[in-house]
């Protein structure tokens, strides 16, 4: 395995834990889409959380391209 596969492989394990941890409610029926609330602004922990998810999904996409360019 080539290093670009190590780098997709942990980002991927990463990226699948940061989106499941995301909620949009307090309650557990909110993590599985049951919440009826609508938060528009993300403070705190969730905008950490969220902009984390975005940069590792970054990593992850360009991680992927490259490993598949260079094989």
């Amino acid at each position: 395995m080539s290093f670009w596969n190590y780098i997709t492989i942990a980002s991927w394990i990463v990226l699948s834990i940061l989106v499941l941890v995301q909620t949009r409610g307090a309650s557990l029926g909110a993590g599985l889409g049951g919440g009826g609330e609508v938060n528009t602004v993300r403070r705190g922990a969730d905008k950490t959380i969220m902009n984390l998810t975005i940069i590792v999904a970054t990593i992850f996409a360009t991680s992927l391209l490259i490993g598949l360019l260079t094989a």
